[in-house]
């Protein structure tokens, strides 16, 4: 007697399912808050009152004025201009970083999880010593090859942020290999790469998205900090790194805003996405209970 096996498709709560703004009023706030600085990046050429670059020094350090909301700088450049371009460098870099971190992680994971035997072992290892290299280390390092700007920041930190992902998708990649509805639809003569693009990602989908959004704001940190350190993004160029490294000298004149606006949009931003990326996950933990 010859028996059957059916596949029921397993599908767990994807990403639709994941209500943005079910998670109390703080994870609304910290959506808005990132759809805000996507709206002010794209539009900054727009909103911007001035040439970010433009230089004037009879007009420098001028506190908050009708013409200048938040002053200027020491080069008498309007600080609120320079803010609202600096959100183009300072989400594009970290967008970069987790896009590119995301993809081979998640390669490297699922290819370690479903293959398992010496693959596993040998990708599993290499992001272990990927993993024990400090991210800012080895973006130093590649910047004095490579040379300064945004492109050897954004490899080096893609390249030391692949381990997260990869580690995390292999972990949870294994649980979902070894649920009944994968070895069901291996039976029925399905290829290993047929269910895993199919169905095994799009289950741990959810999880590597939650997972992305606490990286971005990560990235965005540690960007900033290899531009307040020279490595990164260079004057005259506004970044938000950079702004905070040209706005010591201000401070000790007493002016704070060139400093502390740069490290009020830094911080803002790093905890909206650190909430949005806690949010989602608490709500993929409920939704599996």
């Amino acid at each position: 007697m010859t028996s059957t096996t059916s596949a029921v498709p397993y599908r767990r709560p994807g990403l639709r399912a994941l209500r943005l703004f079910g998670q109390g009023p703080l994870f609304a706030v910290s959506v808005a808050v990132l759809a805000l600085l996507v709206l002010v990046a794209v539009l900054a050429p727009v909103l911007a009152p001035y040439d970010p670059d433009a230089l004037d020094l009879s007009a420098s350090l001028v506190g908050t004025t009708g013409d200048h909301l938040l002053g200027t700088d020491q080069s008498g450049r309007d600080i609120l201009s320079r803010l609202l371009h600096g959100a183009r460098t300072g989400l594009l870099g970290p967008l970069l970083v987790v896009g590119v971190s995301t993809l081979l992680g998640t390669l490297l994971g699922t290819v370690a999880a479903w293959r398992g035997g010496w693959v596993d072992t040998v990708l599993s290892r290499s992001m272990d010593m990927v993993f024990a290299i400090p991210g800012l280390l080895l973006a130093i390092l590649l910047v004095s090859v490579v040379g300064e700007g945004l492109t050897a920041p954004v490899i080096a930190m893609s390249v030391a942020y692949t381990p997260y992902v990869g580690r995390l998708v292999r972990g949870i990649a294994r649980q979902e290999k070894a649920r009944p509805y994968i070895e069901a639809y291996r039976v029925q003569g399905w290829s290993g790469w047929t269910v895993s693009v199919r169905h095994l990602l799009p289950n741990i989908a959810p999880t590597v998205f939650a997972q992305s959004a606490m990286n971005f704001g990560y990235a965005l940190m540690d960007l900033a900090a290899l531009s307040f350190l020279g490595f990164g993004v260079q004057p005259p160029a506004a970044d938000w790194g950079a702004m905070i490294n040209e706005g010591q000298s201000a401070v000790l004149q007493g002016a704070m805003l060139p400093a502390l606006a740069p490290s009020a949009c830094i911080v803002l931003a790093v905890v909206a996405f650190g909430i949005v990326g806690e949010g989602l996950a608490d709500r993929i933990a409920k939704r599996e209970r």
